[in-house]
């Protein structure tokens, strides 16, 4: 007769294993075997653990029913399921478990789908996305998420190294309070994963055969129909944190930095630019970062945008990186002091030379070269970042009021010489109407009221 496990232990005995992401598969499932655990598992997965040379049993063995329709049914079955929701001391589950011979699972090691992965790509279809709706996988979570007393569930391969280190500190067994924990970490991996089914197809309604990805629907969306109703009735956010900063606004205020890219269409964005040389960035920082970021964004020539507190103190076009960034200094030398500059091209030796002329506190760029970065490395209080490819950013804007959200569609409009109208007695010129166009895409990324003045591809006044 075995003895009683402790009250807060549970020994894991059996473990059902079923992986999209094999990264340190075979070493976990190494180590679970080390303590005696029986391995179940399923296709892919089962043929990686026999292929390194681990005993593992099919799980159609434990079902005695076939893997069908493509693999969409596999787990789902009471044998599975049963084994994972008994209660272990409630007499009425161990009895039904008994008469209907099904085995406790004490683990179930599970990843999912890579569905977020599959809409990022190009060219996916909806029924490419569809496919790669996991619903084995998040039912297999949620049961041994819900019988966290008795049973582990693992949804991330960076868990598997603490608990092997567990399971050595306590002969195989596992405490309630990581049990608890990692059912946790079990549910907000399958709201995190519904949120973006949710969003993908309240925001992408994509014919089967569409080759667009899911950015270019939300454009195509977007540009169709500007109706209140273009809007889904129900939006889910998924925020994680990236960062934590060191205060807020002000110093008494505290501050994170979350990924909310898949959920807004924005993708990379300031976010996730790298920071390659300098301090760590401050709220304020990244504020600015990002105006800046968007205001080059909305430009194809090559072009400078300096800014100081959101908004611009100098705007410009150029032959050059250097040319371009000469020209927005000239605007408003003294307030650049302390400023932000992004450019929506590389950044070469010249350009770096002129830059760290003068204080500056954050400059961004799709990239730098060897020689450029020598440059600004030696000035280390500059922060350097490094965005994605510069482009406008899609999908929606989120503004906070007390209470609720205001949401809206961003605004990715460009003016274009066609879409004037005259209405004086003169017509401008050529030469006045591209600086016009220019002074309105400035305009646009200026708070306030803004008057903006320009001539031939500079700001002359803000």
């Amino acid at each position: 007769m075995t003895e009683p496990e402790p009250q807060n232990l549970r020994r894991i005995r059996r473990a059902l294993l079923s992986v999209s992401d094999k990264t340190g598969l075979v070493d976990f499932a190494r180590g679970l075997r080390d303590f005696g655990v029986e391995l179940i598992s399923t296709g892919g997965t089962a043929t990686a653990l026999r292929e390194a040379g681990i005993e593992v049993r099919d799980v159609a063995d434990v079902t005695g029913f076939p893997e069908m329709l493509d693999g969409r049914v596999k787990t789902l079955h009471p044998r599975v399921h049963g084994g994972l929701l008994a209660v272990r001391d409630d007499a009425g589950h161990v009895a039904a478990l008994a008469a209907h011979g099904i085995e406790p699972i004490d683990m179930v090691v599970v990843n999912l789908y890579p569905f977020e992965q599959t809409i990022a790509r190009e060219a996916t279809t909806l029924a490419g996305a569809v496919e790669q709706i996991d619903i084995g996988g998040p039912a297999m979570i949620r049961s041994a998420a819900k019988n966290f007393r008795d049973v582990a569930v693992v949804v991330s391969p960076g868990s598997y190294a603490d608990l092997l280190e567990e399971l050595t500190g306590t002969n195989g067994a596992l405490t309630s309070t990581t049990r608890r924990t990692l059912a946790r970490k079990a549910f907000q991996r399958t709201c995190e994963y519904d949120t973006h089914i949710f969003n993908y197809l309240a925001a992408h309604d994509l014919p089967e055969t569409s080759p667009q990805s899911a950015a270019a629907a939300a454009d195509e969306m977007i540009a169709e129909t500007t109706m209140p109703n273009a809007l889904s009735k129900s939006l889910n956010l998924r925020l994680n944190k990236l960062a934590d900063l060191r205060y807020g606004e002000n110093p008494h205020q505290s501050a994170a930095l979350y990924d909310a890219g898949a959920d807004t269409g924005v993708g990379g964005g300031v976010a996730h630019a790298a920071l390659i040389s300098g301090k760590e960035m401050s709220f304020n920082n990244y504020v600015d970062a990002d105006a800046a970021w968007q205001l080059v964004c909305d430009f194809d020539e090559t072009t400078c945008a300096i800014i100081k507190h959101m908004n611009p103190a100098g705007v410009a076009t150029g032959a050059s990186v250097e040319e371009a960034y000469r020209r927005a200094l000239a605007t408003d030398p003294v307030s650049a002091f302390g400023g932000i500059v992004a450019f929506n091209r590389a950044v070469d030796e010249p350009a770096a030379r002129a830059l760290t002329a003068i204080f500056t506190e954050v400059v961004i760029a799709p990239g730098y070269d060897e020689a450029a970065l020598e440059v600004l490395r030696a000035k280390k209080n500059l922060r350097i970042l490094r965005a994605r490819d510069a482009r406008p950013a899609g999908g929606l804007d989120f503004k906070r009021i007390t209470g609720g959200m205001l949401v809206q569609t961003r605004d990715t409009h460009r003016t274009a010489r066609t879409d004037l109208r005259v209405v004086t007695n003169r017509a401008p010129t050529p030469e006045e109407t591209s600086s016009l166009l220019f002074a309105w895409t400035v305009c646009k990324h200026t708070k306030s009221n803004a008057i903006v003045y320009a001539r031939d591809g500079q700001t002359v006044g803000v």
